[in-house]
This record gives C-alpha cells, structure tokens and sequence, in this order.
C-alpha cells in the first residue's frame, strides 16, 4: 500500500505529538504551513488553551505571500510578540510533522531573535551538534583504522596459491615456469614477515 505525503506527514505528526507536550510553565508552539500560508499558535496543552496566534491570512500583518520564508520570518516575529505579552517566554515547538527546514526552519529562527527561549540559540544547538559528529567522525575513523590494519595483517600474512601449469603470457614473454613464480613469491612472503 503507497502512502501519500500527506499521510506519511500525519503518522509523523501524531509521533511527536506523543512526546511534545505543552504546559502552563512552558506551552506548545504549533505550526501548520500550506502551499500559500504557515500558520503558528502558542497552546496550553493542559488547559487546552490557544495563548496566541498568528498567520499569514492575517491583513493587518501586510504579508503579499505567505508561501517564502520571509513570511514565515513575519510570522515568527510576531507570535513572538503576542505570545510574550500573554506572559510566555519559553515554548515547546512542535514543528507538526514537517521538516525542520525553509519555512518551518526560518520561523522558529525568528522567534528565538524576537525573544522566545533566550536560553536557547541555533549557535548553540549547531555546536551541541558538531561536537557530536565530531565524537561520531573520529570512532567510526578509529574503527575503520583498527579493521584495516587487521585486514591488511590478514592478507600480509597470507601464502599465495601456486599459479596452475598456465602457459600465459608472462611466463611466455619471460620463460618463467609456474614452479619459479611460486618459489619467487614464497622468498617475498618470507622476506616481508
């Protein structure tokens, strides 16, 4: 059975909506984004309260597109603002199933410079993040080093096969017979250990 996007985006939804939680301390901030608009909505999930919101549908905002990410920067700014003169300074966000990318991305961004979760920055998060990979990098560096040294030991260490009484054309060019070749290879295997 082939899913759609949209189907795909919903079971995605409803898995980090299963571990995003709002509360009065710290509300949800939600964002739903559409071709043409993105929409941002401040929730008290315990309460089952919108604290604020805002989207590009509304006029007084005098966004033309809703559908670019300076709109969406519109919008971060200003729930931002509403959210903060309801008396919110934290939030959750809750990126409602779609990457954390472009709009979704450029929102979140300018909520965090209009003054939500001061503790939180995007410098931080990608140095949290760099520092991991870099943890990451080095181990699987190391791991890969320590399997091919013990392949290379391996294969080192390894006798040749005798070629078959083969007549081809290097032992027609040179005159060499196989035995020679072979015996030539085991004073090169003893030569090397």
């Amino acid at each position: 059975m082939n899913k759609s996007r949209a189907d795909i985006r919903r079971g995605v939804k409803s898995r980090i909506r299963k571990k995003v939680q709002g509360t009065t301390q710290r509300p949800r901030l939600a964002v739903f984004r559409s071709l043409n608009h993105i929409y941002a909505q401040v929730i008290d999930d315990e309460k089952g309260k919108t604290l604020a919101s805002a989207s590009t549908t509304e006029k007084d905002l005098g966004v033309k597109s809703g559908g670019n990410v300076e709109a969406a920067q519109v919008i971060g700014k200003t729930i931002a603002e509403r959210a903060q003169a309801a008396g919110v300074s934290q939030v959750v966000f809750d990126r409602g199933g779609y990457v954390y990318h472009g709009r979704v991305k450029a929102l979140l961004d300018a909520t965090r410079e209009a003054g939500l979760n001061k503790n939180e920055s995007a410098s931080e998060e990608s140095s949290d993040t760099k520092n991991t990979l870099d943890t990451v990098a080095s181990t699987v560096g190391s791991v890969i080093g320590t399997a091919a040294g013990t392949i290379s030991n391996l294969v080192g260490s390894s006798t040749e096969t005798p070629a078959k009484d083969s007549r081809g054309k290097r032992a027609q060019r040179t005159g060499d017979v196989p035995e020679a070749q072979t015996e030539e290879v085991k004073k090169e295997n003893n030569e090397n250990e």
